[in-house]
């Protein structure tokens, strides 16, 4: 929303059945919200021919936590690309998105520190409504 980047009647590919960022992510992207409303598609490592599900997208979201389990070749030309997978690969924080993915995406999150920074941001001004409202 904030990039202008339209969600509702998109086909948006969630690859990552987590509950902590694939399936709530999921269920919220196909609800009847108004910034919403679009058909997805939930994916995983255990796909049979993942690329040929993520080619589909108009916006790819890894959340899988493997390293490099997005390239190049499995991304639809003009997609927009969220990476939020955080795997860790010898100690050392690593994207879910190969350096690749950039070639062909419209837009795309920064490979590392992608998403996290606005993720705690939101959690903060969230719990400071949450306090308001208690207050109130």
């Amino acid at each position: 929303i904030h990039y202008g980047i339209e969600i509702a009647h998109k086909h948006v590919v969630v690859v990552g059945r987590g509950l902590t960022i694939g399936r709530p992510l999921s269920l919220l992207l196909a609800s009847k919200s108004p910034n919403c409303n679009a058909t997805v598609t939930v994916a995983h490592t255990g796909t049979a021919d993942l690329g040929s599900i993520t080619r589909q997208a108009d916006i790819l979201i890894a959340a899988a936590g493997v390293a490099d389990i997005i390239t190049e070749s499995m991304v639809k030309e003009g997609a927009v690309v969220v990476g939020a997978g955080t795997p860790f690969v010898d100690g050392k924080l690593r994207s879910d998105l190969s350096d690749s993915v950039a070639k062909v995406a419209s837009a795309i999150t920064p490979r590392i520190g992608g998403v996290g920074p606005m993720t705690r941001a939101m959690l903060l001004v969230n719990a400071i409504q949450a306090a308001k409202g208690r207050l109130i």
